[in-house]
């Protein structure tokens, strides 16, 4: 069955659930099993459209809940088809046991994941809970600050996914309502470029080769699941950061956009420094450019890949900085945030180890200021003057009621 094409401006106005639905759309999905979920829903919406209107050649599954969504893509994808879904919060948390089992078998699924609280309370607004939630799932995990990132970044995980040396599912994550509602102007890729930079489907060990038959998802208990398990993260450690680089150039190439694993705003002679991830990452680099012309040598760090945690790479963009922040926008649940305990992995052994402080904020939709930044910044520089961390180690950003910190 033939299927139509889209012309589309070079500039198109598009939030960022549009955007990724756009970008599955180019990349000619086989199968979407999905099942609603705000602020997810738009992306699988989409897709049924396109569909529809018959410029997808492919099916889309509607299933009973988001568990039963993965365990279609899971299928789908064994059986040897391009396959991606999508969802956020308490979807993303069913779908937590079938995630292993993708990554465990090494399944090219991209899932994009629209972040959003987790309950209770129920909220269905943006922070990074589900997100974290799925850290340690073996999946490759791509962060977009923005609609064009999220547009992008799909078609960058497709290629780095689906390599043969790969081989592993991957999410792209975007900011529930403040990337996934918002529309901005997104710098297309045409059809034809679009699915030629991705690429045809080439299926590995797909159970419809009937010539070549293959189990997937065996028994191994102690004699070879050790084994599976350090091959599974010497793979994701050592395999997917150049794959991922090559990828990132051959984007640029196509598109002149160019994306880095670690994100390097105005951190050369920063004395201060914010590390962040998703939408807050534009707002800091505008607040950073406004502290420096009050004398402050602000810079930002931005996560990209927060999967395989780039330990290296963070280690040499913060390694002159003296006094740093982290960003978490999910509650700790009893610890410090997942950044600031990865940032303090990443720089104990550094030769001039900086100072770090932790701040959780924006929970559950809760905006995070310019304002808040220019005390942040300002207290960093506080650290600087004074030779020591001022504050509590990790702190609270824009909470009612008394200021709460721990440690």
């Amino acid at each position: 069955m033939a299927f139509d094409k889209m012309e589309l401006k070079d500039i198109e106005v598009w939030d960022g659930n549009f955007a990724a639905a756009q970008a599955l759309r180019q990349c000619q999905i086989d199968v979407v099993a999905a099942y609603p979920i705000t602020p997810s829903t738009p992306i699988v919406e989409g897709y049924a459209k396109f569909l529809a209107d018959n410029y997808v050649e492919g099916e889309f599954v509607m299933v009973e809940s988001e568990h039963a969504a993965m365990s279609g893509c899971i299928g789908a994808a064994a059986a040897g088809g391009r396959v991606a879904t999508a969802t956020s919060s308490q979807g993303f948390a069913l779908m937590v046991e079938t995630l292993y089992q993708a990554s465990g078998m090494r399944l090219p699924i991209v899932l994009n994941v629209v972040n959003r609280a987790l309950a209770a309370p129920l909220n269905v607004n943006g922070d990074h809970s589900d997100m974290y939630l799925g850290r340690d799932s073996g999946w490759i995990q791509f962060d977009a600050y923005c609609p064009q990132n999220a547009y992008d970044l799909n078609f960058i995980a497709f290629r780095v996914s689906e390599d043969h040396g790969i081989r592993l599912p991957a999410m792209v994550h975007q900011d529930g309502f403040m990337t996934s509602h918002t529309a901005q102007g997104v710098h297309t890729i045409s059809d034809d470029d679009a699915y030629n930079f991705v690429g045809d489907f080439k299926p590995m060990n797909d159970m419809l080769d009937f010539e070549h038959p293959v189990t997937h998802g065996v028994q191994t208990e102690e004699d070879w699941h050790f084994e599976h398990k350090a091959r599974q993260h010497n793979d994701l450690m050592t395999k997917v950061f150049p794959k991922i680089e090559e990828v990132f150039t051959d984007f640029e190439k196509l598109t002149g956009r160019k994306y880095n694993i670690v994100e390097k705003y105005d951190t050369e002679d920063a004395d201060v420094a914010v590390v962040c991830m998703g939408t807050s990452v534009e707002t800091a680099r505008e607040v950073a450019t406004e502290m420096r012309a009050k004398g402050i040598k602000a810079g930002v760090v931005g996560i990209r890949v927060i999967r395989p945690f780039p330990f290296m790479q963070i280690a040499e963009a913060l390694k002159d900085i003296k006094a740093i922040a982290t960003l978490d926008r999910s509650a700790p649940g009893g610890t410090v945030g997942m950044l600031f305990n990865e940032m303090a992995g990443c720089m104990f052994n550094l030769e001039k180890r900086p100072m770090l402080c932790g701040k959780i904020y924006g929970l559950g939709g809760r905006d995070l200021t310019k304002a808040h930044l220019v005390e942040l910044f300002t207290e960093l520089q506080a650290n600087v003057d004074a030779g020591k961390i001022t504050t509590p180690l990790q702190q609270f950003i824009g909470v009612r009621g008394p200021k709460l910190s721990y440690l």
